[in-house]
């Protein structure tokens, strides 16, 4: 049985299942172990891990910890608690009347970042009026429908990661920052340290940025260097403000001090820094790497509340998930009817309750006339249904984008 326990119960001889973080927060070269001596339960500690998830079948047991059916189901409440009673965020253009723009942006976008990070390799200065017009590209694509550019960046090729990453942790920025209403000069800057965040990553070898594997703790040092090396590039950059600057030094802080450059706690971190933290590790769990097979959307967003125990501010995780929604736009979801179907749009008052595109029975195995169904609404008024869970595309041969 897979049970989730408190750090201070860990033991030689139990078996890792999952560490309970972020895979960028650790420095074991496997995810699943057995825990062989003390350094091994020091080296978890320093790492800023709480709690673990063990195999109790392969190791030792807790006999009061809890299974991890019984953790995602108080988790899955929570967050349904958390999140269903404030508004989504409002959208002007359908996905589909958006998605010719959001896409000639992401491939705009992706290349200016290619470029800025291969001048900063070669010692060139970032210049900003090459960058800020994307970003107001960006705001408003997400100002019509975030969802389409934001679905868009989830499908990254594994050798474009890094560029593709920055792409998205800016998109999301704009889209979180709107969500919570701040000002368009905040939203503007806070786009830019997203986009820029990951400049410092310029300077770590290419053989350590892609390595099909775990980092050695001398590579996983390097790489902890990016956010300074960032910073200290950015600084060189002509009118570069304080929002970008912060957000990508501190991008990679904890609010209970275990992050990194500068182990900062609390409300010594920014809000805008604490912002980037989520959106960061967010994009990058649920990104496919050579080593590293994504987590759908809500599966990420249910380990992001998890952790915001200790690691986030459950506030701002809160508000991130209202943000995207608890299943995001571009979802594969099963309903109670059996019926498969892709989420189109957020509702504006119930997150549980979205539109969705339904085009497949999981009973007959078959394809369906694509059918909207409105889930806020009642039987016979386009609604009548309910989300049971999210769905992996590749186990059903279906591409959602074929559907939106």
């Amino acid at each position: 049985m897979i049970k989730c326990i408190d750090i201070a119960d860990v033991k030689i001889g139990m078996y890792v299942h999952d560490l309970n973080c972020d895979w960028t927060s650790h420095p074991f070269f496997r995810k699943r172990f057995q825990i062989k001596s003390d350094d091994e339960i020091a080296k978890i500690i320093e790492a800023g891990i709480h709690e673990i998830y063990i195999d109790t079948e392969k190791g030792l047991d807790v006999s009061h910890a809890r299974s991890v059916d019984e953790v995602n189901a108080s988790l899955q409440q929570q967050m349904i608690e958390a999140v269903t009673s404030k508004p989504a965020p409002v959208i002007t253009l359908s996905f589909a009347e958006e998605l010719g723009r959001a896409n000639r942006i992401k491939n705009q976008a992706h290349a200016l970042v290619k470029t800025v990070m291969q001048d900063v390799r070669l010692g060139r200065v970032v210049e900003l009026e090459q960058v800020e017009p994307m970003i107001e590209s960006i705001t408003e694509s997400v100002l019509s429908n975030s969802g389409a550019l934001l679905t868009l960046l989830r499908i990254k090729n594994k050798d474009d990661y890094t560029f593709l990453h920055s792409v998205s942790v800016g998109t999301l920025m704009i889209a979180f920052c709107r969500s919570v209403g701040l000002d368009r000069e905040t939203i503007h800057l806070a786009g830019l340290g997203g986009i820029l965040h990951d400049t410092g990553k310029a300077l770590v070898p290419d053989e350590i940025l892609n390595k099909p594997g775990r980092l050695t703790e001398e590579e996983f040092d390097i790489i902890r260097r990016h956010p300074r090396d960032g910073f200290d590039i950015l600084s060189r950059t002509e009118g570069i403000s304080e929002i970008p600057l912060d957000i990508t030094l501190h991008h990679h802080e904890r609010i209970d001090g275990s992050g990194y450059p500068h182990n900062l706690k609390g409300d010594t971190i920014s809000t805008l820094a604490k912002m980037a933290a989520i959106v960061d590790v967010y994009d990058a769990i649920t990104a496919d790497r050579c080593y590293h097979k994504g987590m759908a959307p809500t599966d990420a967003l249910r380990k992001i509340f998890e952790w915001s125990k200790y690691h986030f501010d459950p506030k701002l995780v809160q508000a991130f998930m209202r943000c995207v929604g608890i299943y995001p736009v571009g979802t594969l979801v099963l309903l109670e009817s059996g019926k498969l179907g892709v989420v189109i749009e957020q509702h504006d008052s119930n997150l549980l309750t979205p539109k969705i595109k339904v085009m497949f029975s999981s009973r007959s195995n078959t394809y369906l006339q694509p059918e909207i169904i409105d889930l806020s609404r009642p039987l016979g008024f386009g609604g009548g249904d309910r989300i049971v869970r999210h769905e992996a595309p590749e186990k059903w041969g279906i591409n959602p984008l074929r559907f939106m």
